[in-house]
């Protein structure tokens, strides 16, 4: 199922005044770590795969990558991501992650960030990641912690007086198709456990050289009290894996 939520106009407007949506990398949680974690992205050819408003494109080419591909679904995502890019290297195109077609060794680094756990075909992705990978290639990937997917309603447990108590997690090993609310709506999400996203890129040939559950920067933490609940238990799962 190939979802594109974010061309709901109420969902894209309430997506759109998120703080990673107004201020870009700064404002995610696990960008520091995400960035640690890359490649040196220098006259690399990389692929983006749901890139949203382009803001790993433009970082990819801050850092001197020779091209962009920024492939997204969403109409409304990409021209956002034209309007804030002036670069002639970079290139995005309206297209399903599921439909990627790219040829051999097209890519030098390949990056997913939060998309695949929306991709119902976890495994037909990777394969086709690997194939458009050059041996040696870099493929670096985020998504929502099993954790945190396991339960649809992925929402803290309260007490009488509305205070969080724990993160219940339940039916871990019971994968597939979760309906959650994200922004008022209701998405279609794929919870996996961490050894089905570990040994589905191992089956299909790739070395995994990192693996990341992030929280939030010290300086994220000072500035933004909230966030202090994110260190109760892990968000994001980031794996870095290179093609053998």
């Amino acid at each position: 199922m190939k979802q594109n939520i974010y061309d709901d106009p109420n969902f894209f407007n309430n997506y759109s005044q998120m703080p990673r949506s107004v201020d870009g990398l700064k404002a995610a949680g696990e960008w520091d770590e995400l960035r640690s974690i890359l490649p040196d992205l220098q006259d690399k050819r990389v692929l983006d795969l749901g890139c949203g408003f382009g803001w790993h494109c433009r970082y990819a080419r801050e850092q001197l990558a020779r091209s962009v591909v920024g492939i997204d679904l969403s109409e409304n995502m990409l021209a956002r991501a034209k309007q804030i890019t002036e670069d002639p290297a970079i290139e995005y195109r309206q297209l399903a992650i599921e439909d990627i077609d790219f040829p051999e060794g097209e890519f030098d680094v390949v990056l997913s960030s939060l998309a695949l756990h929306y991709v119902e075909q976890l495994d037909d992705v990777i394969q086709k990641v690997h194939h458009c990978l050059v041996p040696g290639g870099t493929f670096v990937l985020s998504v929502e912690h099993p954790v945190f997917t396991a339960l649809a309603a992925q929402d803290w447990h309260y007490d009488s007086e509305g205070q969080r108590m724990h993160w219940p997690v339940d039916n871990y090993q019971d994968e597939g198709l979760r309906q959650a609310n994200f922004l008022e709506n209701d998405v279609l999400k794929y919870h996996r456990t961490v050894a089905t996203y570990m040994n589905t890129l191992i089956e299909t040939g790739f070395t995994i050289t990192k693996i990341s559950e992030p929280k939030p920067s010290a300086k994220m933490l000072d500035e933004i009290p909230e966030m202090r609940d994110e260190t109760r238990r892990p968000i994001f799962l980031i794996i870095a894996a290179v093609k053998n």
